[in-house]
């Protein structure tokens, strides 16, 4: 055989080693998937469309937490904590005009003793807010509605409350009376140190005797001189006392502004007072027992 044949044979030796190998790859190609068309794009998409009912997810529960908030807000006024705003300034200089205060609701509501000492928020009993509260300006039209549904469910202290706020001096069996033989307050033969009164005001002006009744309080202002409390009440009935169930709640925290942050704490000098003596003195009827003192 020639040198042309030995040639030809060899490549057709190759040719046919390399027949199994391209017959064994086509198998191979025709499984492997072909790439997905857009494959980045459509992940894009499909992220968009995920945070699209997120956001609207979202938008439909804002209300829902809302309104939660607003209940929420409405519980705590109604049976917790309410904020009262102070237009006068009968409680000087422990609590100044335009302060706002904390009131606890939720201990009188349980029926847990008021005592003396207690800064507490009361009801009018009748006619003891003329000429002591001075009230703020008038609101333009649009802010005072959204003032006044804000106070209604608690977020702001009302300014329109008919209550007030003083310093509960005598409980229930209590003998309270001005003045002893150094001017001071005594409450059941104890004399009161009084460090809470405004500075350069006398314990009382007026000179007064008066047993509590039961289930009623004597209240005073910390600012005597500027104070209409149960000392110019004395001619009405119960002597100027006002019942318990008329109490909103004991004032415990001076919120705002914050320089004047404070805890309103019993003073130390109640708790020298003792108990009423059952065969203890009945109070005077009620009258001034003479003219103010100098």
């Amino acid at each position: 055989m020639g040198s042309r044949g030995r040639q030809r044979s060899e490549r057709e030796r190759r040719r046919q080693a390399a027949r199994p190998a391209r017959a064994a790859a086509a198998p191979a190609a025709e499984q492997a998937p072909a790439p997905e068309p857009g494959g980045r794009a459509e992940r894009r998409r499909l992220a968009r469309r995920v945070r699209r009912r997120r956001r609207t997810r979202r938008a439909g529960e804002l209300p829902l937490l809302v309104v939660a908030a607003l209940c929420i807000a409405l519980l705590l006024k109604t049976f917790l904590v309410q904020a009262f705003f102070i237009p006068s300034g009968s409680m000087e200089e422990t609590i100044r005009i335009g302060d706002r205060v904390l009131v606890d609701k939720l201990t009188p509501w349980f029926g847990s003793p008021i005592e003396r000492g207690d800064v507490v928020v009361f009801e009018d009993p009748g006619g003891w807010l003329k000429g002591e509260a001075a009230r703020p300006p008038r609101d333009p039209v649009g802010v005072k509605q959204i003032k006044q549904a804000l106070t209604f469910i608690g977020l702001l202290p009302s300014a329109d409350e008919q209550d007030l706020i003083k310093r509960v001096i005598g409980v229930g069996g209590d003998t309270v009376a001005c003045c002893d033989a150094k001017g001071r307050v005594t409450v059941n033969g104890a004399p009161l140190d009084e460090p809470y009164v405004k500075p350069g005001n006398s314990p009382s002006d007026i000179r007064f005797e008066v047993a509590v009744p039961p289930g009623r309080l004597f209240v005073m202002g910390d600012h005597r001189s500027n104070s209409a409390d149960s000392r110019f009440h004395l001619d009405e009935a119960f002597q100027g006392t006002i019942s318990e169930e008329g109490v909103v709640g004991e004032a415990v925290v001076i919120a705002w502004p914050f320089d004047h942050w404070r805890k309103l704490e019993q003073p130390a000098t109640f708790l020298t007072v003792p108990d009423p003596r059952r065969s203890g003195r009945r109070g005077r009827s009620g009258r001034r027992a003479g003219a103010p003192v100098a």
